[in-house]
């Protein structure tokens, strides 16, 4: 995340002061019965009851009177003591530190001070990094997860190991393949990025008694905006000044964000450490106070990245005193600094006539409302909602199966020569298995990870079907020497092959971006060794975040079968062995495209333009604007099986009305605003009968996209929805879109506005392909009798 992370154990020893909680949280309690002066919980009026005298320990009021009488209370330097992550007691009034920064990316993480684990609790379940999650295009699934790390993080917090604020989930657009953290992210399509982002964000959020003013934890939506460049060939993330257009911006990079606020109510929002078109993020009232605060009307606190304040005073010198800079940051809406540059020079900024108290007030106010909301300032977290939840909730058998299926779920299938996979357990009677990645443990579970339950490698899980051979044919994945010999040996007298490559954190993180898309080292030349001689199938398995260039595997006869597998999480060898070996039918698709290492050589990664540029030569980016060649696209996944879909019922019209004396009924326009009166109600239902035809039972993703008439330099094709359905074999299930014009046919144009366009647009469902007219009517929305097929 931070520079902020190399304090950590610093920061950590300051929170684990407090009693070695993390080792027995009951001691603590024991020292409020013996009258320490140091309050453990806040409002805790069994072991003080002259608290109960507070307002702001009133439970039974409301949160923001609750805040304005906590507010009230507080002196300067107090106040500016809650403006920072590693927040401030106040003894007199019964307030405790508190530690916001805490990460849940795919789990309960280990990093940030906020949270650790014990004999206690050793570890917490490991879902897939996100990458592989968002490939199971699975709503549902997204917000079970969030609901299950969320649990196991209330359970932690009652036993004194976990906060309630953790800085998750990661929303960035995956624009450019050669990203270190595209790995925490959905991918490269805003549909998906913000079905993810709200679904995961009411996963973690949502109060188990249905109460909307109570959180379970507080999510965090990062890192806002169009932030995706760490460190490329010297451009790093502290300095780069991201030029984007307002098209854009508005159209790829913000989606993901607006639909954490106001379709996941989502409780934070990170800015981030780049600029934007010449303006940090972290002090642009635009983008804070204007967008997130204003237009979206967030309902909680703005949070830096780590350090982000001493970043643009420091790095980027956008300020002449860290006061100013300190001013500019709290008057842009930001509430909370990780890190310590608002705590050390607010006050002095208040003093010198920089900024009013008031500002100080209102941004803590929305720091003490989120914390009212987790119930932090009821007193002991173990006589409240969640409070029966404890290390036996961490862990469970399910939460380590759901971790698993999570696995299955996401993990493609590219490559399938017919007859290849699935294995048979019984007639392969021998396996090699080979690769750098395929013995592997904490390679599995990607960055942002904490201390797993267990971990089950590849190579446990393959060996647990079958008799296997391994051979690790590289020292790691860096590979700089491929050892060829062992492995062709014991490929050439086993019956199947199954070669564990791809990445690691050494090749793709934060704080490092790849500078091309092979396989690292001579992990090709193993591969391709191996295949050539090998006796049986030869199944390639890419353990990565971001895509590779794997055509001369996909090219090569020999190699009958590719799987990506991402970063698979705790139980990914078993999720492995359960497709390969045909327990598990596959139906992942890529959330985002591979590209050939000419795309590399050619682009930029500081070109932040979506669209391409034909004066130029450059061929833009994602499925939705790129015009080159790929080595697999957006959306590509097989499966054991092969569905057909069929449309059942689809307008070929729709009329959109226009008020009298509307420019557009005088004269030609080729799009409409997509706002008003015209918006409302304004939808159609698309129809569609899919089939399983195969014999395997299993998974299939129905995806409509759409492309757009050529207006406003509009997507080639977008996505509009997404569908999963389990289908027997020979089973049939009907699929319903909902399709609202104003939203899914609209397009943004060149100054950020969205437009419904004018024409024909073509909805694609698989083969399929149908047109729908978009023209203007005379009043009234008015669709044409639905088609029937």
């Amino acid at each position: 995340m931070t520079p902020a992370q190399n304090r950590a154990p610093k920061v950590s020893s300051v929170l684990l002061c407090l009693c070695c909680i993390h080792a027995f949280f009951s001691c603590a309690v024991r020292l409020v019965a013996g009258q320490t002066s140091k309050p453990v919980f806040a409002c805790d009026v069994d072991s003080d009851p002259s608290l109960a005298g507070f307002g702001f320990c009133n439970a039974s009021l409301g949160v923001e009177v609750r805040v304005a009488d906590l507010v009230q209370r507080l002196t300067l330097q107090e106040k500016v003591g809650f403006l920072v992550n590693n927040a401030g007691n106040v003894d007199r009034l019964g307030i405790p530190k508190y530690e916001w920064w805490s990460e849940a990316l795919h789990g309960v993480s280990y990093l940030g001070p906020g949270t650790k684990f014990s004999s206690l609790v050793p570890g917490a379940t490991s879902f897939p990094q996100v990458i592989l999650t968002a490939a199971s295009f699975n709503a549902t699934l997204f917000e079970t997860i969030g609901k299950v790390v969320s649990t196991e993080a209330r359970a932690m917090h009652n036993v004194g190991l976990a906060g309630l604020t953790f800085w998750s989930p990661n929303v960035n657009i995956f624009r450019d393949p050669r990203w270190g953290r595209g790995q925490e992210t959905p991918g490269e399509d805003p549909l998906l990025s913000s079905k993810y982002a709200s679904s995961y964000v009411r996963g973690l959020q949502q109060s188990d008694d249905g109460n909307t003013d109570r959180l379970k934890v507080a999510a965090c939506c990062k890192h806002y905006t169009a932030y995706d460049i760490d460190n490329w060939k010297g451009v790093d993330r502290y300095h780069f000044n991201a030029v984007v257009t307002q098209q854009d911006l508005d159209d790829t990079f913000q989606p993901p964000f607006k639909s954490c606020v106001l379709d996941g109510n989502v409780a934070s929002v990170m800015c981030s450490y780049n600029q934007v078109n010449g303006k940090p993020t972290c002090a642009d009232p635009d983008l804070l106070a204007g967008i997130v605060r204003g237009k979206w009307k967030l309902n909680g606190y703005i949070v830096s990245d780590c350090d982000s304040v001493d970043v643009f005073y420091n790095t980027q010198h956008y300020t002449k005193t860290p006061e100013e800079a300190a001013a500019k940051a709290i008057l842009a809406g930001l509430d909370l600094d990780c890190g310590p540059f608002l705590g050390q020079h607010t006050e002095a900024a208040v003093k010198g006539g920089l900024l009013n108290e008031s500002a100080i007030d209102k941004a803590i106010s929305n720091n003490f409302a989120t914390l009212m909301r987790l119930g932090f300032f009821d007193g002991d977290p173990r006589k409240q909602l969640y409070g029966k939840l404890g290390p036996d909730d961490v862990c469970t058998p399910s939460n380590q199966e759901l971790a698993r299926e999570a696995a299955r779920q996401g993990i493609v299938l590219l490559k399938n020569t017919a007859g290849s996979l699935p294995l048979s357990s019984t007639a392969i009677k021998s396996l090699a298995v080979i690769g750098p990645n395929a013995n592997v443990m904490k390679t599995m579970i990607g960055n942002y990870e904490g201390t797993p339950c267990k971990y089950v490698t590849p190579l446990q899980g393959l060996a647990a079907v079958v008799s296997t051979t391994y051979v690790a044919g590289c020292v790691d994945v860096g590979c700089g020497t491929a050892q060829t010999d062992d492995a062709k040996k014991v490929a050439a007298s086993a019956d199947a092959t199954v070669l564990v490559m791809g990445a690691d954190q050494s090749i793709e993180r934060e704080n490092f971006d790849r500078i091309d898309l092979n396989l690292p080292g001579q992990q090709s030349l193993l591969v391709s060794e191996v295949a050539n001689v090998s006796k049986g199938p030869v199944i390639l398995v890419i353990m990565s975040g971001g895509g590779m260039d794997v055509s001369f595997a996909k090219d090569n006869d020999k190699i009958t079968s590719i799987l990506w597998v991402g970063y698979p999480g705790e139980a990914g060898g078993a999720a492995m062995a359960d497709v390969i070996f045909g327990d598990h039918n596959p139906s992942g698709r890529l959330p985002m495209t591979w590209y050939p290492q000419s795309y590399a050589d050619a682009v930029p990664m500081t070109n932040m333009n979506m669209r391409p540029d034909p004066a130029t030569g450059y061929p833009g980016r994602t499925y939705r604007f790129y015009t080159g060649p790929t080595v697999y696209l957006f959306g590509d996944g097989l499966s054991y099986s092969n569905f057909s879909h069929s449309l059942v019922q689809v307008p070929q019209l729709v009329s959109v009305p226009l008020e009298e004396g509307h420019v557009c009924r005088s004269s030609a326009c080729e799009s409409l605003e997509a706002t008003g009166e015209m918006c409302s109600n304004l939808a159609l239902d698309v129809h569609l009968n899919v089939k399983n035809v195969g014999r395997f039972s299993g998974s299939h993703t129905v995806f409509l996209f759409s492309s757009p008439p050529s207006v406003h330099r509009a997507p080639r094709k977008h996505l509009l929805g997404f569908e999963k359905v389990f289908l027997a074999s020979q089973g049939e299930a009907q699929v319903q879109f909902k399709v609202d014009v104003c939203k899914d046919l609209s397009v943004v144009d060149e100054l950020g506005r969205r437009k419904v366009a004018l024409g024909t647009h073509v909805l694609h469902v698989g083969d399929l392909k149908h047109a729908l007219s978009v023209q203007i009517g005379s009043s009234g929305l008015s669709l044409s009798p639905p088609r029937h097929f």
